[in-house]
């Protein structure tokens, strides 16, 4: 018998039989096993003899054996996994815009999605900051309205208070008398301001929430490429997310409250600051759409920009200080100037680490508002206040006929 060299390709071919023919049934199941791991093709036994039975016995197990592992044979011969396909990653302008900052919180690129027709972006939030800012006004002017009501009540009230007050006995150590003690210390402008810096410190706290961190990138970041266009840009207003950012804001906000509630008035004051929030937000609007440099913007300081530029316009002549520099001071109106200039070119190079476009939109309210605004806006109140007046004490005229 002359066995073949495995994967030479011959066939088995037996010369005796009988015994002989068993043993040599036995060497070519081992071939079969060896080439079948192997990966080839098994050995064909042609059998003559009588022993075709126990040959036949002899390689049904190596038959189920075959299927069995077939699949594991397969694997291992040739059949690899197809290389996963990765797919390129969208390049989008809009997420690098706000990565250079610290100031904003990092959010998805696949939070936004600028509109094919940029122009159509800006009517819904040019009407919303139209009616916004004409309902901020008017409710200011019924709100003076109900507050010098009330004022006349509180006088009587004021009198009998004190009267009370001189024959009960006093209570040392009261909290609740210490904190009166302290909120009537306070000037005008920083009791109106203290609700502002109240509510950016509760926002402040919701952006620590990780639950919440879709919600308040959609509603509580102004960006034209968003889905919510008009309710961002007075949320934002109050929202803060580095912690360095708000304190600053909040620190301007109160060194200026004084003066700013003194000039406008706590009503006229608030209307203009709500105003000022929405319209410097509309003005970064415009400026994404028109450079195509989308992404998400938060902050008081379009808002506070205002107040600043307010209070600059109406005394030039103060004297203002940097807070990390208090040694070097400089007159108001020349820091207005550098301001505004700072901001044109940050707006014009494209600087990203602030919203310059809202911050110069803001500067630019407050001068007009101080320059024409309160004339052509506060002092033409007087025809609303009179209809609410007639609403509020619900006495039509009686009679009125002609003389």
């Amino acid at each position: 018998m002359v066995l073949p060299r495995p994967g030479s390709g011959f066939r088995l071919r037996l010369i005796r039989s009988g015994h002989g023919g068993a043993e040599v049934g036995k060497m070519a199941w081992r071939g079969w096993a060896q080439r079948g791991w192997g990966c080839g093709q098994a050995w064909t036994l042609p059998v003559c003899g009588g022993s075709y039975e126990e040959l036949t016995a002899a390689l049904a197990p190596s038959r189920l054996l075959r299927r069995r592992f077939n699949f594991f044979i397969q694997q291992k011969c040739g059949f690899r996994k197809a290389p996963r396909k990765v797919e390129p990653r969208r390049s989008d302008t809009s997420s690098e815009a706000y990565k250079r900052s610290a100031l904003i919180p990092p959010v998805e690129e696949t939070a936004f999605y600028p509109s094919p027709y940029p122009i159509r972006t800006l009517v819904k939030p040019l009407f919303f900051t139209v009616g916004f800012t004409g309902c901020a006004f008017g409710s200011a002017a019924i709100w003076q309205y109900e507050s010098l009501k009330s004022k006349v009540q509180s006088y009587f009230d004021g009198i009998k208070a004190d009267w009370l007050d001189s024959i009960r006995p006093q209570k040392e150590g009261d909290f609740r008398k210490e904190i009166n003690k302290w909120w009537n210390n306070l000037s005008d402008g920083q009791r109106t301001v203290t609700g502002i810096i109240a509510a950016n410190v509760f926002v402040f706290c919701l952006w620590r929430v990780p639950s919440l961190q879709r919600t308040m990138i959609r509603y509580f970041t102004s960006n034209p490429a968003s889905k919510v266009l008009c309710s961002p840009m007075l949320l934002s207003t109050f929202s803060h997310f580095s912690l360095f950012h708000m304190a600053a804001n909040m620190y301007v906000l109160w060194s200026f409250s004084s003066s700013i509630v003194n000039i406008l008035g706590q009503e006229q004051f608030m209307a203009v600051y709500l105003s000022a929030g929405v319209i410097s937000n509309f003005v970064s609007y415009v400026c994404k759409v028109a450079t195509g440099r989308y992404g998400p913007s938060l902050g008081a300081s379009g808002a506070i920009m205002t107040v600043l530029a307010a209070v600059c316009t109406k005394i030039p002549e103060g004297r203002l200080a940097i807070i990390f520099l208090p040694m070097f001071t400089f007159t108001a109106g020349n820091a207005l100037k550098a301001i505004i200039a700072m901001d044109t070119a940050g707006m014009i190079l494209g600087w990203k680490f602030f919203d310059h476009a809202a911050h110069l939109g803001g500067a630019l309210f407050g001068i007009w508002y101080i320059t024409y605004g309160h004339e052509l806006i506060w002092k033409n109140r007087e025809p609303l206040v009179k209809i609410w007046h007639e609403m509020r004490t619900n006495s039509p005229k009686k009679g009125g006929g002609s003389k």
